[in-house]
């Protein structure tokens, strides 16, 4: 993943790489802030009005990127309200480069030269400006237990009331069963992680047989973060020209047969993918090698667009495709085989963008036209996706009764990581701002994020999130798995109105998933983050149950604890992280929209929140800054959302005197102290606040 576009010494290089860069290379070389000197000094803090726009972790990066000679970064753009456009003019007047907007939110991504990003951030149309950087998806743990025994594993006959999909603990099976209605129908569901698989059973069709994936797109930029720079290889830049006679064209050494026309070519390849730390490896039709690639056929003035899937060079027995929104269509690489169980097959989509300004983001001299259509070939790049994507919403898991939280509901999928083990900031947050502002959704999920130096709610992206969330739209984010410690919690849940999930497990899901006998009856996964935020912010929120068998790509194998003691078929794993709990919780909160829909009860994101935290099972042997409210209990939280709430807002304020917080000035949260001396180690101390009456 990207996050800085390196020009070697300059626009000779990038001329020099173009020709090769459109078939299989990049315009140049690019590696993660993460891989730079590490004895870079911070610039000088950007200050206005008092306010520094840029923390230190923003700061630090800068330092980086201009200590490893970067000319440009990419950073994520809140503006004042009403501002935006002003704001993006500003960036184009120190020599940026816009890669997405969300007007509706006042939200932009863009490519900034280095040495003008603290003037950017500065400028005051701009609320709030963060600096890119690659975000690792959570990997799948096993904890350790004192004792095994086999278990039994699910299959066609398991119920949905189960311990592998605990979806009964947040009392989801028992809310469906008294309302069999209110199973998430009407409900979109928008899932921002690896791309969710097209071609799994259980993530096919809604519980009332409507399609259950109802979009699907990439949020990875084609410009920035794409094949030109040597990214993600899926964007390819659609610059060849071809115009068949007779039917035949000839380019790269190749013949293809082809209807009639004038069409813009590119070919994608299947070693692009191949990518350390990744899942696809470079081996996207599942046939054992790294060297496959297939022509992609554009019609500029249409925007259709035929790919030779079966690569056999004719176009004409491959169907003219759409992106996958407009009639769900499904393409394959690759053929399985029936007498395997693993599908030796992989399905895609097709998109497109029109007119990416090369000119205005790499300058000229790069050989290539001043404005680039891209075809984007949409593909999973990691299981964590589809998995996540189970939780919330699969229907008849092992073609029997085992569900997801919300069967009922539909599914958006976004793709914002790429081939590697990660995604970058800037696409998870360009990917949230379009799920929430074009594309239907009514709740939002993402399982991935990161700690930060400062993680107290308070960069572009929570501002952006709490934007989305007060137009309608609930963000439900994991809490991270950076331990059972104070102020650990993963940015970015810690926006204010975001709700962020802790991860619980009870015996009977240790027995079942793990093959341990346990003690406890509920606890916290021992890697579940904990609160406050650095200002004192309440976090995490709830939570929900952090492990589960669910769906992964049915090109995958069955990944099943061992020490359980049985398999899974191919396209069914366990997992286990907060990348798993936020989905139960975002599940549940689809059955209470739903419910609401049904009903005609009002259930804004406020009032949603209010229902949740107010109901939510809290577990006295658990600390507060590691559970919350307590673990989310929909039919509980139904019962009050029914009643038509009127959710009060509140602010509480206070100096602080400990030493970390004295950068901050004071806590917006509950988690503060005044006086001194400071608060100390086992030192008890109460705090009051006063509500507004209605």
């Amino acid at each position: 993943m990207l996050s800085s576009l390196h020009r070697g010494r300059g626009r000779t290089t990038l001329a020099a790489l173009a020709a090769a860069s459109l078939l299989t290379g990049g315009l140049a070389a690019a590696t993660p802030a993460s891989a730079a000197p590490q004895d870079a000094k911070p610039l000088k803090t950007a200050k206005v009005q008092g306010k520094d726009k840029l923390g230190s972790d923003d700061r630090t990066k800068l330092a980086k990127a201009e200590a490893k000679g970067d000319e440009f970064v990419t950073v994520m753009i809140v503006a004042d309200k009403g501002k935006a456009g002003q704001a993006r003019k500003q960036v184009r007047a120190l020599g940026g480069s816009i890669r997405y907007s969300a007007d509706k939110y006042g939200y932009f991504s863009a490519r900034v030269p280095v040495s003008k990003v603290e003037k950017a951030a500065a400028d005051a149309s701009v609320l709030a400006l963060d600096l890119d950087e690659v975000i690792k998806l959570p990997e799948a743990s096993t904890p350790s237990a004192e004792s095994a025994a086999a278990a039994t594993g699910p299959g066609p006959s398991t119920p949905n009331d189960n311990p592998y999909m605990p979806t009964n603990e947040t009392g989801a099976v028992a809310f469906k069963s008294a309302n069999p209605t209110w199973d998430g129908r009407g409900v979109t569901i928008g899932i921002l992680d690896s791309g969710v698989d097209l071609a799994h059973p259980a993530l096919q069709q809604t519980s009332t047989g409507q399609t259950k994936i109802v979009d699907w797109f990439t949020a990875t930029d084609p410009l920035t973060e794409g094949s030109l720079v040597g990214g993600d290889a899926t964007w390819r830049a659609m610059v060849t020209q071809v115009t068949p006679a007779a039917g035949t064209f000839t380019t790269g050494g190749r013949t293809y047969t082809s209807p009639n026309g004038t069409f813009k070519f590119s070919r994608f390849a299947e070693a692009g993918t191949n990518v350390a730390g990744g899942e696809v490896l470079g081996d996207v039709n599942r046939d054992g090698d790294t060297t496959d690639g297939w022509g992609v056929l554009y019609d500029p003035a249409t925007n259709d667009i035929r790919v030779d899937s079966d690569g056999d060079l004719n176009f004409t027995n491959n169907a003219t495709m759409r992106p996958y929104g407009e009639n769900r269509q499904v393409g394959t690489f690759g053929t399985d085989n029936p007498a395997t169980a693993i599908v030796e097959a992989m399905p895609f989509t097709v998109d497109f963008r029109e007119d990416q300004d090369v000119l205005g983001t790499f300058g000229p001299g790069t050989g290539l036209p001043d404005k680039v259509d891209f075809v984007d070939i949409g593909i999973v790049s990691a299981a964590h996706g589809s998995h996540v994507a189970g939780i919330t919403a699969a229907n008849d898991m092992l073609g029997g009764q085992m569900d997801g939280a919300a069967p009922g509901a539909k599914l958006v999928s976004a793709r914002a990581c790429s081939f590697g083990p990660g995604c970058t900031a800037v696409a998870l947050t360009d990917g949230m701002a379009e799920l929430a502002a074009n594309r239907g959704v009514d709740i939002i999920n993402m399982s991935i994020g990161g700690l930060p130096a400062l993680n107290d709610g308070n960069n572009a992206r929570a501002q952006l999130y709490n934007r989305i969330i007060a137009d309608g739209v609930q963000i439900v984010i994991s809490a991270g798995n950076n331990g059972n410690a104070l102020n650990t919690i993963g940015d970015p849940s810690v926006a204010t109105d975001v709700v962020s999930v802790g991860a619980s497990i009870s015996k009977a899901t240790w027995k079942a998933n793990y093959g341990s006998d346990v003690a406890f009856d509920k606890n916290m996964l021992t890697f579940s983050s904990g609160g406050p935020r650095e200002d004192g912010g309440f976090k995490p929120n709830i939570t929900a149950p952090g492990s589960a068998i669910s769906t992964t790509p049915t090109w995958q194998p069955g990944g099943p604890v061992a020490e359980a003691g049985y398999s899974l078929p191919p396209g069914y794993s366990h997992f286990n992280g907060t990348s798993m709990a936020s989905p139960q919780a975002a599940g549940a909160m689809a059955l209470l929209i739903s419910a609401g829909k049904a009903r005609g009860v009002s259930t804004t994101p406020a009032q949603l929140r209010q229902a949740v935290y107010s109901t939510a099972g809290y577990n006295s042997t658990v600390p507060a800054f590691l559970q919350g409210h307590g673990e989310i209990n929909v039919p509980a939280a139904w019962t009050l959302l029914a009643q038509t709430l009127r959710p009060d807002t509140f602010t509480v304020s206070a100096p602080v005197c400990t030493e970390i917080w004295k950068i901050l000035g004071e806590t917006r949260g509950l988690g503060s102290t005044t006086g001194a001396p400071p608060v100390k180690v086992a030192k008890r101390w109460v705090r009051s606040a006063t509500t507004p009456s209605r």
